[in-house]
């Protein structure tokens, strides 16, 4: 047999960099490179239009080897990652029986979360009846007054079963700050270090449990920005790990005993990257304590120093930012590019949320969806056999580096003001990823960052108000008041008000499309009005074109609208919209489709509307609707 092996480019010759930008400053036509094709990011740095191998030459990431330190390309040597699904605990009994149901159908993580009047030994032992605890990872969520108590009562269930504890893995979600953060909750210093050292040494019979939370989910579900949500975290993580070793606890096992729960969005590369840049800076800070390692035989121990403590434990949940009410079925395709993000960038669990969860509760369709999201990407597309697949991707390996630095430079500013209990102390995370919220959905009003079915190309006839199911989050009961709170955003909200004032309304407004002249122009801003006005639930009825605009104001007014749209050309507006605007006066509210040279001149005779794609579409509807709704 031939020992040979083909190169598919050997008969292509080379083609160097400067080569490449020589095409590409010729196919621009004078254009400036850096205005046309460079861009930037949310975060803060510059994306080109292509990379090289020289781009990333100089990246330490590149020459990282998955499960070695620092764990850019994941901290296990393959890619397989836990399907979990969360189950709000009503009752133990039925609790048991759906997890048993779902364990059955691919889910190979659990989620309980918990009511802190319901916990004691009986209660915890129904609940996981039958439940083959070595075999799954379980997660627990509770009041942070009872985090101890639970990790207790597990560790004497586990002993009492005859488990091997060295074969459990899961999770006590204890994290007060996040309680303060969603909740307002008013805490000190001092009792948070108490309680986490609590449960910590309660956990300590449960070795590979993690029972400190830290979760970026409600940076990521408030509108955080990517780097932001990273930054914040790693302080996040810091502030517990020293807390806990100033109380005291070994550094080594503090570290382990801190878990990441991380939202991810819609950005598909920059999320893939992220999850890469945070195993890095974590290794990073866990390695500053230079935790000693206590174990004579471990293989990941550098002069002494644990480089396994060192090691995140990162699960993964698909945002609710991006999520939407109307057209609901693309939050299937929102959240299958996310978990593609997740487990391509190496996330030891995984929940992706049922495409109806932000306004209703899931069924059995929409959680069944949700988990076999997951299974196609394991046994179809075998996402869980290639370790790091982005590695050496020139792009993802530059976005990683460019995250981390952003995320690094943020994270070393909260530390220099104190750390993260005093930021949100202060308000100053909460003030800081409100207004990032506010800038993203000021992106959506504009349709510069485009949710499919809300603020672009929605679905003309939809109705959504009746299927919604308003609930509030649970809360554990605790007298909550001192923090300032940083709640979920969603992006798509303030349209779907927009529509469901529309279903409401005793009339549905209905704009009525004058086209004329130019085919090519009237056809295209046609279209571009249709969409526009549905996105607040109008009708919409388009034409195929009229030979005079008395003829169009007619059919208009015949057809009872209450908005006359008119869409031609620029150069035909100077005469065709003062004309139709004469006779659709008083009887509509007329538009004009475009922003056309004799824009001040149409203004000066009394027009007010004009819609094209530098106006804000959010903004322009609620004033329609102010006059029509």
């Amino acid at each position: 047999m031939t020992e040979k092996k083909m190169n598919l480019l050997a008969d292509f010759p080379p083609v160097s960099t400067e080569k490449w930008m020589e095409k590409i400053t010729a196919d621009l036509k004078g254009a400036d490179f850096n205005k046309r094709l460079v861009w930037k990011t949310n975060e803060g740095f510059n994306v080109k239009p292509f990379y090289r191998a020289e781009d990333i030459a100089s990246l330490k990431t590149k020459d990282s080897a998955p499960g070695a330190f620092p764990y850019v390309r994941g901290t296990k040597p393959g890619n397989e990652w836990l399907v979990r699904q969360d189950i709000d605990v009503e009752n133990a009994k039925d609790a048991n029986a759906k997890a048993l149901e779902v364990l059955c159908k691919g889910a190979t993580s659990l989620g309980f979360k918990l009511k802190k009047a319901d916990l004691s030994a009986d209660y915890i032992a129904t609940l996981l009846k039958n439940i083959v605890a070595d075999s799954v990872e379980l997660n627990f969520s509770i009041c942070v007054s009872r985090a101890a108590d639970l990790a207790t009562i597990l560790t004497g269930y586990f002993k009492s079963q005859n488990y091997d504890v060295t074969k459990l893995h899961g999770s006590v979600n204890f994290d007060p700050m996040n309680r303060m953060l969603l909740a307002g909750k008013e805490l000190s210093k001092e009792e948070i270090t108490e309680k986490a050292k609590a449960t910590v040494l309660a956990a300590t019979g449960l070795p590979f449990y993690r029972v400190i939370g830290v979760n970026a989910t409600t940076l990521s579900n408030a509108g955080a920005f990517i780097a932001q949500e990273l930054g914040y975290s790693l302080a996040w993580g810091n502030e517990y790990l020293s807390l806990l070793v100033e109380a005291g606890v070994d550094t080594s096992l503090a570290a382990k005993k801190i878990k990441f729960n991380f939202g991810v969005g819609g950005n598909y590369f920059m999320e893939i990257a992220k999850f890469r840049a945070a195993r890095m800076l974590w290794a990073m800070v866990v390695d500053a304590y230079q935790p000693v390692c206590k174990k004579d035989d471990c293989k990941s121990t550098e002069n002494g120093i644990c480089k396994c403590a060192a090691k995140m434990r990162a699960h993964a949940e698909t945002s609710t930012f991006n999520k939407t009410v109307f057209d609901a079925n693309v939050n299937m395709l929102r959240t299958q590019t996310e978990a593609m993000s997740a487990t391509l960038g190496g996330v030891n669990s995984l929940t992706v949320l049922g495409y109806d969860s932000i306004y209703k509760a899931t069924d059995d369709f929409s959680e069944r969806i949700a988990r076999n999201q997951q299974l196609l990407l394991k046994e179809e597309c075998h996402f869980d056999k290639v370790s790091d697949p982005a590695a050496g991707s020139y792009y993802i390996e530059t976005l990683t580096n460019e995250i981390a630095a952003q995320a690094w430079k943020l994270f070393l500013e909260v530390e220099d003001k104190g750390g993260f209990f005093a930021a949100i102390s202060s308000g100053s995370v909460q003030q800081a990823v409100k207004a990032t919220a506010a800038a993203r959905l000021k992106s959506v009003s504009s349709r510069r960052e485009v949710l499919l079915g809300t603020n672009q190309f929605p679905n003309f006839s939809e109705t959504a108000a009746a299927k919604v199911e308003k609930t509030d989050e649970a809360d554990c009961s605790c007298n909550h008041n001192g923090t300032e709170k940083l709640l979920p955003v969603r992006g798509a909200s303030e349209f779907e008000a927009l529509r469901f004032a529309t279903e409401s309304a005793a009339k549905r407004p209905k704009a009525f499309m004058l086209t004329i002249g130019n085919l090519a122009m009237r056809l295209a801003r046609a279209q571009f009005s249709c969409n526009f006005f549905a996105c607040a639930g109008y009708e919409v009825v388009d034409n195929l074109g009229f030979k005079t605009v008395e003829e169009g104001v007619i059919a208009a007014l015949e057809a009872k609208a209450d908005i006359v749209v008119l869409c031609s050309s620029d150069d035909e507006y100077t005469e065709l919209a003062p004309a139709a605007y004469e006779l659709a006066k008083g009887k509509a509210l007329f538009v004009v489709a475009g922003a056309p040279a004799c824009t001040d001149d149409l203004k000066a005779i009394g027009i007010e509307y004009f819609v094209n794609v530098k106006t804000n579409v959010l903004d322009s509807l609620k004033t329609f609707n102010a006059k029509l709704v």
